[in-house]
């Protein structure tokens, strides 16, 4: 963690912003629910602004930012791999990596809601709709997602990461 230590609380604890540099960090956050603005086309200067703005923890690899007079929480992330950062990330700031698993769309960071099955019927592989049950969209960008294998995979890399514990049930 930066100079600035964080104390989970229903303000902070879920809101974070990233830079260009740990773009992957970001998808994977909001993978596992947690409202993740990613703005890379940010100067170091603008990234600060923005975190104080909408009150976001800053997340970064960039040195410059963290030297900065006045930052806005902010962890700098130590390691180049997703997974080691995901790990430091969900350990400094104390997220429960289960909690909010699968509830925002991974590309635009929209909330996702459930649709019902015949509204996809036009828009999923045969195999999808013949397969699956529960479908979720993202009414921002409106991507749809269901369980199958990606959600296996999810799981997957978080049982190796030691985020999902092997007893729980995917």
């Amino acid at each position: 963690m930066a100079q600035n230590d964080i104390t989970p609380s229903p303000t902070n604890v879920s809101r974070f912003l990233a830079d260009k540099t740990v773009g992957r960090l970001a998808k994977w956050l909001r993978i596992l629910g947690y409202d993740t603005a990613y703005l890379p086309q940010l100067s170091p200067q603008g990234l600060i602004r923005e975190g104080r703005r909408q009150e976001r923890i800053i997340l970064t690899r960039d040195a410059r930012v963290v030297r900065q007079k006045n930052l806005p929480p902010c962890v700098f992330i130590r390691d180049d791999w997703f997974r080691d950062q995901l790990r430091q990330v969900v350990t400094s700031c104390r997220l429960d990596p289960l909690c909010f698993l699968f509830t925002r769309c991974s590309e635009c960071n929209g909330l996702l809601a459930d649709l019902s099955k015949d509204k996809v019927r036009d828009r999923v592989p045969a195999y999808v709709w013949d397969t699956q049950s529960e479908f979720r969209h993202c009414p921002s960008c409106h991507r749809l997602y269901w369980g199958a294998t990606h959600k296996e995979h999810v799981i997957e890399e978080l049982r190796r990461m030691r985020l999902y514990p092997e007893s729980s049930k995917v």
